[in-house]
């Protein structure tokens, strides 16, 4: 797998799609970070770390009713093309309803959080 973020991202677009409750997939200490972070930001319910010696993640995503919390998810920085933003540029997504999520020097942080900090870093997705 090349990028994992990406897998992060498709694996969780394509539960909420097909409604499933949660979903399963391999653990890293960023895609933990990511996953934590849209637990506070209102996305999901639970994330769980499971397993010793081969860790897994377990999100359980969040219905409101029959619809998905999430409606839309945007990788923004890629392997192939990184997307840096300075503590000045750090963008809103639909004006203040949405989250950038940030790879900065004070780790994984929301946009929000990043131009309170003034720090700018890595422009990894978008969550609406």
């Amino acid at each position: 797998m090349h990028d994992p973020i990406s897998d992060l991202l498709t694996r969780i677009r394509n539960a909420s799609q097909a409604r499933h409750a949660d979903v399963t997939v391999p653990h890293s200490r960023m895609k933990e970070s990511i996953a934590r972070l849209l637990k506070e930001e209102g996305y999901l319910t639970d994330v769980q770390v499971e397993g010793d010696k081969v860790k897994t993640l377990k999100l359980a995503l969040k219905y409101q009713g029959r619809r998905n919390a999430i409606t839309g998810l945007r990788q923004i920085s890629t392997p192939g093309l990184r997307r840096y933003v300075g503590a000045g540029n750090v963008p809103r997504v639909l004006g203040g309803m949405g989250v950038a999520i940030l790879s900065t020097p004070k780790g994984i942080v929301s946009g929000l959080e990043a131009r309170r900090q003034n720090v700018g870093g890595e422009l990894i997705c978008y969550v609406w």
